[in-house]
This record gives C-alpha cells, sequence and structure tokens, in this order.
C-alpha cells in the first residue's frame, strides 16, 4: 500500500477523555510553578545551594510539561470533524462530539481556513453540516445553440473530511468550480424546448431529470474529495435577453396554432356530429351541394373568432 492510499483512508482517533488530561495538565503547572518559586525563594535567602537550582529546574520542566498537556485538549461540537497531523504526516481524524485530549504537537489542518488579519488563527475544524452551494445563473447555449440563463443550487455535506483536507487545495472552491463545468456541460447536451409530443428530453420540460443527472455527474467528479452531494435543483432557467423576445413570439406562434388544430378538430366532429342526427331523424334532406354549403358555414361558425350574426331565411330553402 503506497503513502497516498494510506492518507486517503480515514483513521478515526479514539482520543482520550479531555477532563482528565485537563486536571493533569493544571497540577503539573501549579506544581512546577510552586517548585520554580520555592526555589527562587531559597535562592533569596542564600540558604538553598544545590537544592534551590534543583528546584528551579524541575519547576521549569513542570510547568512546561503542564502547558504541553493543555496544548492537547481538543472540543469537537456536533456536526464537526478534526483532521489532525504530526510532524507534516497524517495522524488521525477526531469526528465524536466531546471533550478529548490528543499529543500536543499534532497540528489541525484545514486549507480552506486562512490566519484572520489581526494574525490570530481561527477554527481548523471541518463542518460536517448538510450545506447549500447557489450556483449563480450563467449563460449557455443549448443543444440548439440559442443562447440560454440557467442556474441551479446544490445541496451537499463533507462526507469524508480527510479527503476533503487532503486531496484538494480547497474543498468548497473546488465544488464550486466542479459545479460550474458540469452545469455548462449538461445544458449544451439539451434543447430548451423539445419537440411537441416526442419523448426527448428537454431543460424546461425535464428540468428535474436533468437535474437529477447533474447530481449524479457531480457526485463523481467531487468523490476524491469526499463530499457527497444530496440533491442539485435548477432555480434559474430562461432565454437570454437578446433573444428572449423572438423566442416568446415564436412560442406563441406554436400556441395559435395548437389551439387553432384544437379548434378545427372539433368543428369537424361537432359538424360530422350534425349530418349525421340530420339524416337519422330525416329531419331535412340536403343533397350534396346543400351539405357542402352548411359544412362550410359551420364551419365558418364554428371557427371564427368572432361571433357569428345569424341571417333568418324565411322563405324556401331551394
Amino acid at each position: 500500500m503506497n503513502s497516498e492510499s494510506k492518507i486517503q483512508e480515514e483513521k478515526v482517533l479514539q482520543a482520550k477523555s479531555g477532563f482528565v488530561m485537563l486536571i493533569c495538565g493544571m497540577l503539573l503547572t501549579l506544581v512546577g510553578i510552586a517548585g520554580f518559586g520555592y526555589g527562587i525563594y531559597l535562592i533569596d535567602q542564600s540558604a538553598g545551594g544545590a537544592a534551590a537550582g534543583i528546584s528551579v529546574v524541575l519547576g521549569t520542566i513542570l510547568f512546561v510539561a503542564g502547558v504541553l498537556v493543555l496544548c492537547g485538549l481538543k472540543v469537537i461540537n456536533p456536526k464537526e470533524a478534526l483532521v489532525l497531523a504530526l510532524f507534516g504526516n497524517y495522524y488521525g481524524t477526531l469526528r465524536k462530539e466531546g471533550f478529548f485530549w490528543v499529543k500536543p504537537f499534532v497540528t489541525a489542518i484545514n486549507p480552506t481556513v486562512r490566519i484572520a488579519a489581526n494574525g490570530k488563527g481561527v477554527s481548523r475544524k471541518v463542518s460536517l453540516k448538510t450545506m447549500t452551494l447557489n450556483n449563480e445563473k450563467q449563460k449557455v447555449n443549448d443543444e440548439l445553440g440559442n443562447p440560454v440563463e440557467i442556474g441551479a443550487v446544490v445541496i451537499w455535506k463533507v462526507e469524508n473530511p480527510t479527503k476533503a483536507v487532503i486531496n484538494v487545495e480547497n474543498y468548497k472552491s473546488y465544488l464550486s468550480i466542479q459545479c460550474d463545468s458540469i452545469i455548462r456541460n449538461t445544458a449544451r447536451k439539451y434543447p430548451y424546448d423539445g419537440a411537441e409530443g416526442g419523448d426527448e428530453k428537454s431543460l424546461r420540460s425535464s428540468s428535474q431529470e436533468i437535474a437529477n443527472i447533474m447530481c449524479e455527474e457531480l457526485q463523481e467528479k467531487v468523490e476524491n474529495a469526499g463530499i457527497k452531494i444530496q440533491e442539485v435543483r435548477i432555480t434559474h432557467l430562461a432565454y437570454a435577453p437578446e433573444i428572449a423576445s423572438a423566442m416568446l413570439q415564436r412560442q406563441q406562434a406554436a400556441a395559435i396554432i395548437d389551439a387553432r388544430q384544437k379548434i378545427v378538430e372539433g368543428a369537424v366532429g361537432m359538424v360530422e356530429m350534425a349530418l349525421e342526427k340530420l339524416n337519422e331523424n330525416e329531419i331535412v334532406e340536403l343533397d350534396e351541394e346543400r351539405k357542402a354549403a352548411m359544412v362550410s358555414n359551420l364551419l365558418v361558425v364554428l371557427c371564427g373568432n368572432k361571433d357569428a350574426q345569424p341571417i333568418v331565411n324565411s322563405g324556401s330553402i331551394y
């Protein structure tokens, strides 16, 4: 097993209780201070000799030991983890919440955390809570080359803090960049609108299916960063402003054509029904020319945009 595979394999630490080591550290510190003070007292009284020097040295050692013990205390809150390194090597990960003690020379690593402007360090704990990445809308070309604006929100969390901290420089920036790339590449594979009555996926009609595809592809990209993608949802989808007006007219025209088609189909059905009823009940006998005139009149009435103005014929129809 090479060193890279050892780093990627998370080692969960079983650390000692912090309360016991806190008491030990405080006792060592107090005893060290007392011994150092006693040695100084003997030196001032010029009666200590070698005992005074031993007391000072021993007190100093105990005080330093107590401080080092106190430096190993770590507090882990719920849904947090601490990735630790010892002299440049991966040491282990604390994932269980509580008060623990580890070796005083181990250091927490988290490249996403930088030193504050005032020179003081900030917490290097890795949050395991569910977080949201709001990917702002970006302009891409769909499958047909039409410029569209698309935006998405990603719900994610760190599942393996060791991979998140060690394998990538900044797992938050890494996720954001990969999300931009996946959304852009996926949007290029589908048209904004699919063909009428077709089974082809489109960004508008199959948004949830395409979002699921984005989720799967994004999960593959961020697997090495220890990130779990829970859900991807498309929050914004529209034509780019430069073609939005033209595409709106196109959609309106398509809607008018569909509406007219349904009206014509319904009108033809009504005319057929009217002729069948007249023949069944033998209300009136019409030759082919009269039937053609009646069909024409009914279609004009049923398919017209405005209300028809009836004309009453009081004489013979022949």
